[in-house]
């Protein structure tokens, strides 16, 4: 199941990319020649108009064969020329690749904006001004080393759902609940059931004095959730915000990665590529649909800026040539981008390959 939401996770991507670059190309008048769901080898296909629509074997992602892009001596000077992707301005050249950017961005937005909508789960002292929050429950922010709840096994990140000590019991919907509740069990056991991974869970845990004053506590420091649901109009306004924020994270860590290869910290084995992607999906469905949906969009956000690096074989290598050309008034000469990004993309798929070697090692090792 892992493997499937993942691959429709990454067909859903890299179609909406790809549907930047159709888009924005149909309407500026190049010529489209196919328009591909999945790789190679061909399975079915239809035409209309133009364009070949084709689906195909492999089913990761999809592609656009846009007439021109690497010229050739038929769309230099053949009859169709004109509708060449490189016979157009530079300006149109270069809105054919940003469309791709754009339109992952596009869906981040609208991924983030839909789940507040249906209920985006978030800190409740941090839920937006004019939210209802709703589903209230408590997350262990933190465990403290060497204490009875370190012991028991809790971890960052466990949704704490009861509380029983004898015949007490609680239901727990906030952190003030857990903190009474532990006050008036003195020197009992009090059994957590808690949730992890979907996964239910129970802990035996005996509070103790000495981590907080002299007040009996068992180790952790918590946080209250809910689920906080905004109006469509309220949700695009805060899916905006909140796109635009992640996007200056994620680009900032982008810089540090590239400072780090500069600085020989080895950021490459940190990258982490399909295996563990698909690892990472994969646990996210486990806690709900809503929490997909917010990786989704973060990955999203994530291949637009890969896409803007300016490095052949991506949309920022396109550019960057483009802009050469702005400088020196000419074209570059077809031969050198076609072997520019033919380099460009063996290199990429030779640090996938190395990416995806750690993924399997970090997961044989543990």
């Amino acid at each position: 199941m892992t493997v499937i939401i993942f691959i429709a996770v990454l067909v859903v991507l890299i179609l909406v990319h790809e549907l930047g670059h159709f888009i924005a190309a149909k309407k500026s008048g190049i010529r489209v020649d196919e328009f591909g769901i999945g790789f190679p080898p061909k399975l079915f296909s239809f035409k209309k108009g133009e364009t070949e629509y084709s689906i195909n074997a492999l089913p990761l992602g999809g592609f656009v064969r846009i007439f021109g892009e690497n010229p050739d001596k038929e769309s230099n000077t053949g009859e169709d020329s004109s509708r060449s992707f490189s016979k157009k301005p530079l300006y149109i050249q270069a809105m054919v690749p940003v469309a791709g950017v754009v339109f992952n961005m596009l869906l981040a937005w609208v991924l983030f904006s839909v789940i507040f909508m249906i209920g985006m789960p978030t800190v409740i002292e941090n839920a937006p001004k004019g939210a209802t929050v709703s589903d209230t429950f408590v997350v262990v922010a933190d465990v403290v080393p060497n204490t009875p709840a370190y012991e028991a096994g809790l971890v960052s990140g466990d949704k704490i759902r009861t509380l029983t000590s004898g015949e007490n019991f609680i239901a727990v919907s906030n952190g003030n609940l857990v903190q009474t509740f532990i006050q008036d069990n003195p020197d009992l056991p009090i059994t957590i059931s808690y949730e992890r991974g979907g996964e239910e869970r129970t802990a035996s845990i005996v509070p103790v004095k000495g981590i907080i004053d002299d007040r009996l506590a068992i180790g952790i420091t918590m946080a209250n959730f809910g689920n906080a649901t905004l109006p469509p109009h309220l949700a695009i306004l805060e899916g905006a915000r909140l796109t635009m924020d992640w996007t200056k994270k994620i680009f900032f860590a982008f810089i540090e990665f590239f400072q780090g290869i500069f600085t020989q910290q080895n950021p490459l084995e940190q990258i982490t590529g399909p295996v563990g992607i698909a690892g990472i999906v994969g646990e996210a469905s486990k806690q709900g649909f809503v929490y997909l949906m917010f990786l989704t969009a973060l990955i999203s956000i994530n291949l637009a800026i890969i896409n803007l690096i300016p490095f052949p074989a991506l949309d920022g290598g396109r550019l960057l040539f483009l802009f050469i050309e702005f400088l020196k008034g000419s074209p570059i000469p077809p031969i050198f981008t076609n072997v520019a990004n033919t380099i460009g993309f063996i290199l990429l798929i030779l640090l996938l390959l190395f990416v995806t070697y750690n993924d399997i090692l970090r997961i044989v090792t543990g």
